[in-house]
């Protein structure tokens, strides 16, 4: 049943090229209405009104995340489409009849999930409570974050105020803070006692620059970094307008390359999950591929991620987004490596990589490269491909993380309106949400092609891209929150207003803090929206449960092994 909606132009609240809400449903049926709008919109998405009233949404009726921003909404209703195509991929194996499946999804833990990377237990301890502490990097033999750093380069990545004092700048110090901030002529050799401090100083460097000379600088260089687009502003970009010509979940079916026959879907003794025996490689880091693979790792997929000791990351993340996983280290600059890394390709269903576009083909791990392996195998293969601005256009190659895609689609202008900041002043949303519906995106697409390839064989290419991810709740089909939603929604749950020095981590803890106010027992260890793993590398582990429920307990998503470190497993496993 799809429910009425109508919204007013927000341009004086939220900026132009915004759109609030005239009557606010209850967020389940919400969802049910995004999610109709999102599955009209995705090509290769069934189009059976009968299947789409197999999905059935679940939850509280208010919202739980600060700001106006359905971000939530929108997860819960991808992770519905994800629990859709399971079915129809349970109908292609076991000839269960999709129509008369179920997929139900809790909204509440769908927005859980999109900070679900600090909401695990160790050992009876919470997570969040080990990283206030200052204990986290114990549980950690290596360090994966050095490129993070401390002091000055804490507070690179943040928002800054440019020479237009209406104008806000995201500047990023990806995983070398201090190259940035040198290339920028900052001095890095600096001590101050607070991290206000480091964010004034860096501000008063930042303030000298326009926003088309900090843009034409990270261009140059080669860095993170992106203007604080108003919604509107960033669809009329060049590379806003190009982004808008793709699907929301964009994979093409490759018809140009040689043709390879239909793979039928494996079966697997013992594990009925739609994705068992599909075969997941991932080259990713941080948040967004990870996402990808720990979504299909829990619909059954055999996921190896290869990582790089040598390449920082961020340790909490392996807590969360390596359940159901094995994980190896590889260094491709080394021939042996490269080869035991083919190896494990020659026989992979699915491809993921997070690196910045076109640079793995610099490797000959491209695209067309796989799609040749492909055709010399007689087997199709699914090439995922996520990054920051999407498939092609002036901004295809740039690097981007989760703050980029934020301040481009207009997420952090959108946010900063919503808390009354002065001179337009932008801030994050409260969680990492174009990481994590990303993710998810790429998952979805992922499961399409699989499906597709058993279907009409050949082979597939799958993009997920940050700042389309950001762009989905930015649509006047979503809606915005109206002002008085947003201040209820803060009351209720605690939450501090947000600001532009800080990190998405050290926000995300603010949330996670207001959810055991607003939500009290979603989080404990004994919650039914959680999952443990008695014995694991790190102790007994709780984390959230995949989001999607499917008709039978032996199909629905899963992790059957518990997260565990990067680079973990001996180099010479094998595919299951």
């Amino acid at each position: 049943m799809a429910f009425s909606h109508e919204t007013t132009p927000g341009t004086d609240v939220y900026g132009p090229g915004t759109f609030i809400d005239k009557n606010v449903l209850p967020v389940p049926e919400d969802t049910r209405r995004v999610f109709e709008f999102i599955a009209s919109k995705t090509p290769g998405f069934t189009q059976n009104k009968e299947v789409w009233d197999t999905v059935h949404f679940e939850g509280q009726p208010d919202p739980m995340i600060p700001g106006p921003i359905k971000a939530p909404i929108v997860a819960a209703a991808l992770h519905a489409m994800c629990g859709v195509v399971g079915n129809e991929l349970l109908e292609l194996r076991d000839s269960t009849p999709v129509a008369e499946s179920s997929v139900t999804v809790n909204t509440d833990q769908a927005g859980i999930w999109l900070g679900s990377v600090a909401t695990t237990h160790i050992n009876g301890s919470d997570i969040s409570a080990i990283a206030r502490s200052g204990k986290l990097n114990t549980l950690f033999d290596r360090d994966f974050q050095q490129g993070f750093g401390e002091g000055l380069a804490s507070r690179t990545t943040a928002i800054y105020q440019t020479k237009d004092p209406n104008v806000w700048y995201q500047l990023h110090g990806s995983l070398n803070a201090n190259r940035v901030l040198e290339t920028m002529g900052i001095d890095t050799n600096v001590a101050f006692n607070t991290p206000n401090e480091y964010y004034d100083y860096i501000q008063k460097h930042v303030r000298q620059w326009s926003p088309d000379e900090l843009e034409m600088h990270n261009v140059r260089h080669g860095l993170c970094g992106s203007i604080c687009y108003k919604p509107e502003s960033w669809r009329n970009t060049e590379m806003g307008k190009k982004l808008a010509r793709h699907p929301y979940v964009n994979y093409t079916h490759e018809t140009y390359a040689a043709p390879t026959p239909q793979q039928p879907l494996p079966k697997v003794p013992g594990d009925q999950r739609p994705l068992a025996g599909i075969k997941v490689l991932e080259m990713v880091r941080i948040i967004a591929g990870p996402t990808i693979g720990v979504t299909l790792a829990s619909f059954g997929a055999d996921v190896i991620r290869v990582n790089c000791s040598k390449l920082p990351d961020l340790n909490l993340l392996q807590l969360v987004l390596n359940a159901g996983k094995r994980t190896i280290d590889l260094d491709i600059t080394k021939p042996e490596d490269m080869t035991r890394l083919r190896e494990l390709i020659a026989d992979v269903d699915v491809f993921i990589q997070g690196f910045r576009y076109g640079s793995l083909g610099r490797k000959g791990l491209g695209l067309r490269d796989m799609l040749e392996l492909a055709a010399n195998r007689g087997k199709g293969i699914v090439y995922v491909d996520e990054n920051c601005y999407g498939p092609d256009g002036p901004f295809a190659e740039r690097p981007g993380w989760q703050q980029i895609g934020d301040a481009a689609s207009g997420s952090s202008y959108v946010m900063g309106r919503s808390l009354g900041y002065a001179d337009e002043k932008c801030v994050l949303p409260p969680l990492p949400v174009s990481d994590m519906t990303t993710g998810v995106v790429g998952a979805l697409a992922a499961m399409m092609a699989i499906r597709d390839r058993a279907v009409k064989g050949g082979s597939y290419h799958v993009v997920s891209s940050l700042v389309a991810a950001d762009n989905i709740a930015l649509e006047e089909e979503v809606g915005l929150y109206p002002l008085d939603v947003v201040h209820n929604t803060a009351k209720k749950f605690g939450f501090v207003p947000s600001t532009p020095d800080q990190f998405v981590t050290e926000i995300l803890l603010q949330v996670i803090a207001g959810w055991k106010k607003g939500r009290p027992g979603y989080l404990d260890e004994d919650s039914p929206l959680m999952t443990t793993f008695d014995q694991g590398p790190w102790g007994r582990q709780t984390l959230l449960k995949p989001i999607v429920r499917l008709g039978e307990d032996a199909v629905t998503p899963r992790w059957t092994s518990p997260p565990v470190p990067n680079c973990y497993h001996d180099r010479n496993i094998s595919w299951h």
